[in-house]
């Protein structure tokens, strides 16, 4: 999904025409956003929590 994110915003931001603008700076924000609406951090330690029991 990350990468589907980057290669959305770096579709965009060439087709604004704003190639000095790395398409990171606007996907960075998204990425997190994403992370936190699928609750990232409690599937991240869950998976680590249950790969050690």
């Amino acid at each position: 999904p990350f990468l589907v994110i980057d290669l959305i915003v770096a579709t965009i931001t060439m087709a604004m025409g704003m190639m000095m603008l790395p398409p990171t700076v606007v996907s960075l924000p998204f990425k997190i956003l994403f992370f936190v609406l699928i609750d990232g951090w409690n599937l991240l330690v869950g998976s680590l929590v249950r790969s050690f029991t």
